[in-house]
């Protein structure tokens, strides 16, 4: 069992809002006090820029932003050198995508994907395909909306050259069977690329054991800052990928007629980095580790299967995913927009999420306009379960009166 009491003393927002009910963080999580006492102390008693001074200020910074880089490859059991900060998991996606999607797919070959995708890991594969001629092949998703291995079989061939996945969905809130979906994907020679964006915040994720070729998360999600990502990649993949952007810190060698780039990660981390910001998702990695992601993992489902048995009772709600796997809920008010239901959900300090979540293919093939979404997490607790479950009964109370 968490303690959520002592965990929320670490999260300042609920000093301004006591009384908040705080379910989106599938959008972005609270920010934890250490991460943010962290990065405050760089940019108040350093601020000097990476790898470039020969000044102990700029060596100290140095050392604070790669200290960073190790903890982020402990945190996923990956080597240093395969680590490689971005802008945020869309940045991290994207850059497999541009830099070995575009050199190294054409006609003939194909990419696989799924309804389930965030479009962070769909549109890339899209642009891919259409520039490259390389097919883009959809898994069939299951009664439920899951991936399968049975699902992906149907759409894996010697063709084959990318998978592109997640590990959790971000509307259905199922885990993927990653690992044996890899298995499969390397007999045929593909590679396979994770979308581990809401997984890492909530799951033990190990690299070497899943075996994966990429694997992306962000920083915000996980109770870190904003601005920053991660790219896991393979070292030996990392370094037969061409740089998708050019300039300083990751030249080498630049003539008038010909460049040469440093080695991976440095060469895909163009101009100042996200220090601060990659400093504080290192101490985010520390926070989250230090409480179990066994424990948080546990405790979400724990409130979500509470706030389901609940739903359940209250005429009009549809539930979309009643099974679950993590802290995810989507449902409408049947009959109702759910944006308009949202506002009842916020007139109570109830934060949920409303629309189609940045993942159109599967609201979709769910046939709705969109959903309302809550996440549960660490910080979240009963009393949150209790006033999310009265807002529902609230609003399928007051919109059953236009009906």
């Amino acid at each position: 069992m968490l303690d959520v009491k002592e965990i929320r003393k670490d999260f300042k927002a609920y000093l301004k809002h006591p009384n908040m009910t705080y379910l989106d963080s599938g959008a972005s999580a609270l920010k934890a006090a250490p991460v943010v006492d962290i990065m405050s102390e760089y940019l108040y008693y350093n601020g000097s820029n990476v790898h470039r001074g020969v000044y102990s200020l700029s060596y100290e910074a140095t050392n604070e932003y790669e200290n960073a880089r190790k903890k982020v490859a402990d945190f996923i059991n990956a080597d240093f050198e395969e680590i490689v900060f971005t802008r945020g998991a869309s940045s991290a996606l994207n850059l497999v995508a541009l830099s070995y999607g575009l050199s190294f797919l054409g006609e003939g070959d194909e990419i696989i994907s799924s309804e389930l995708e965030h479009h962070s890991n769909q549109m890339p594969w899209l642009n891919v395909s259409q520039k490259t001629g390389a097919k883009l092949k959809y898994v069939p998703l299951d009664a439920e909306g899951r991936i399968t291995v049975e699902g992906f079989k149907k759409v894996l061939s010697n063709k084959t050259k990318i998978v592109a996945l997640n590990q959790v969905s971000n509307v259905m809130g199922y885990i993927s069977p990653i690992e044996e979906i890899i298995k499969l994907a390397h007999e045929v020679g593909a590679l396979v690329i994770v979308d581990a964006a809401q997984s890492a915040p909530h799951m033990k994720i190990d690299v070497k054991q899943m075996d994966c070729d990429f694997l992306a998360f962000s920083g915000h999600k996980m109770c870190g800052p904003t601005g920053i990502g991660v790219l896991y990649g393979k070292k030996k993949l990392l370094d037969k990928m061409p740089p998708v952007e050019f300039g300083g810190d990751m030249a080498e060698d630049v003539y008038m007629d010909k460049m040469s780039f440093k080695d991976a990660p440095y060469k895909f981390e163009t101009g100042t980095p996200l220090i601060a910001e990659a400093i504080g998702l290192g101490a985010a990695c520390e926070y989250i580790a230090s409480i179990g992601l066994d424990k948080i993992a546990c405790h979400e489902n724990r409130l979500a299967k509470m706030a389901i048995e609940e739903m359940k009772k209250i005429p009009n709600v549809k539930i979309y995913n009643p099974n679950t796997d993590t802290g995810v809920i989507s449902f409408n008010i049947e009959g109702v927009h759910p944006h308009d239901a949202a506002s009842v959900f916020d007139k109570n300090g109830v934060c949920i999420r409303a629309g189609h979540h940045c993942a159109e293919l599967i609201i979709r093939w769910l046939d709705v306009v969109g959903t309302l979404r809550a996440t549960f997490y660490l910080y979240n607790d009963e009393e949150d379960v209790k006033r999310f479950v009265e807002s529902v009964k609230e609003a399928s109370d007051f919109f059953s009166m236009f009906m």
